[in-house]
């Protein structure tokens, strides 16, 4: 077990400053551009892909950094060059994990390469969980998953909503209900290859803000993928089902809800991050603007009302990654989150991300109300992270319920 730290080593070090100048020289130069046309930036993903960012292996490396601090220090970079190209290009990430980690051998060697295709040809893929009527609450999903033994294929019905790629995806990996008596217990994740009958895009998504991601309805019409894309295979899934029935009969369905909530605990931190390189952005053209910009003949820095809001925003962001560090750092080293550390690490940076976004926006006057600067643009992001991954109010839920040991529902 690697023990937490807040000092990066060489090598992080050297990530971190190499992901900087990607985001720097390529990522921000683009940022306007594609929030204005609301498209997927191909060609940003295109040049991640040449120099090794868009792939799975160099999340791969991240994920498994034994400090825990791999992916919220990317997330972080990323994020700082712009929200919307950044997840346009970590969004593939969320499927890709839902395959490594419960796919066979053969399910990851034969799908992930076509989520990320090559430099020369890039590939997107989706995951795709929320439904219209199923954000927070899992345990409410409606899409069915139905398997027809004499065909061996499973037949896929339902809605997606808010996913990310969806519809432009090259592969789409969809969550649906096998045995809705388990609620997400009951749940099972299925890979529909690229060209498959009677999947399609519903609703494209103008949005407030991250307008460069891509994110859409994904409508699922009898759908009907081969026994072999559901991951880990029906003789896990079946195992699973029927330790699920056994611990329900025992325990009731609270322990099953339980389950999903912890789930979602562990991969909130990442969120967090993004939130953090959103802030530290805005906080960072602030502090410039500040320090430059002269009024009655002296640099506004110099007001104690500029300068305490200064203060408090490098403040906030410094206790926003500590946050995330931490949480990150006992999700990778197995240790519980017994106080829910993963939701106040993501409720914290949200949060941080909106009121410094904001702040900034007021230290610039006037010109922080124009997209002429690019602090109007990362406060229209921020607020994204109050609602993904758990809303603040879910947060809050989770944090005071674990708190109390009340059953979270």
């Amino acid at each position: 077990m690697a023990e937490f730290t807040m000092e990066l080593n060489d090598e992080q070090k050297e990530v971190r400053d190499w992901l900087h100048g990607f985001a720097a020289d390529v990522i921000r130069p683009a940022a306007a551009e594609w929030d204005e046309r609301e498209e997927t930036p191909w060609p940003v993903i295109q040049e991640a892909a040449k120099v090794g960012i868009y792939s799975l292996d160099f999340y791969a490396q991240q994920y498994f950094d034994p400090t825990g601090l791999g992916i919220p220090m990317a997330m972080e970079e990323l994020f700082w060059g712009d929200a919307g190209i950044a997840l346009s290009i970590v969004g593939t990430g969320l499927a890709a994990v839902g395959v490594l980690a419960n796919g066979t051998e053969e399910q990851i060697g034969t799908w992930i390469p076509q989520m990320y295709g090559d430099a020369a040809d890039v590939k997107v893929a989706a995951f795709c969980s929320s439904e219209p009527d199923a954000g927070s609450d899992v345990a409410s999903m409606r899409t069915r998953a139905v398997y027809d033994e004499a065909k061996d294929e499973w037949v896929l019905d339902g809605t997606k909503t808010w996913a990310t790629n969806g519809g432009i995806a090259n592969v789409h990996v969809v969550v649906a209900v096998v045995d809705p008596e388990l609620g997400s217990k009951g749940h099972a994740s299925f890979i529909v290859p690229p060209g498959t009958k009677g999947l399609s895009q519903g609703q494209k998504f103008k949005k407030h803000g991250i307008r460069a991601s891509h994110t859409a309805e994904v409508v699922l019409d009898r759908v009907r993928v081969p026994g072999s894309c559901l991951l880990g295979g029906k003789d896990k899934l079946d195992e699973r089902l029927a330790r699920a029935r056994e611990r329900a009969a025992r325990a009731g369905g609270e322990q099953v809800k339980n389950a999903a909530m912890a789930t979602f605990e562990a991969s909130r931190p990442a969120v967090g991050a993004m939130a953090v390189g959103t802030a530290r952005a805005a906080y960072e053209v602030a502090l410039d603007y500040a320090v430059t910009r002269e009024q009655f003949g002296r640099p506004i820095v110099d007001n104690q009302g500029v300068a305490f809001q200064l203060a408090d925003m490098r403040t906030r962001i410094d206790a926003a990654r500590l946050l995330v560090w931490r949480a990150s750092w006992m999700a990778v080293n197995g240790r519980p989150f017994t106080a829910a550390e993963g939701s106040m690490s993501k409720l914290f940076a949200s949060e941080t991300a909106k009121q410094v976004t904001a702040q900034a926006i007021q230290i610039l006057g006037g010109n922080g109300y124009t997209r002429e600067y690019p602090v109007e643009r990362m406060h229209r992001d921020s607020a994204i992270y109050t609602i993904f991954e758990g809303t603040s109010e879910i947060q809050r839920l989770v944090i005071a319920r674990t708190l109390a040991g009340v059953p979270i529902r």
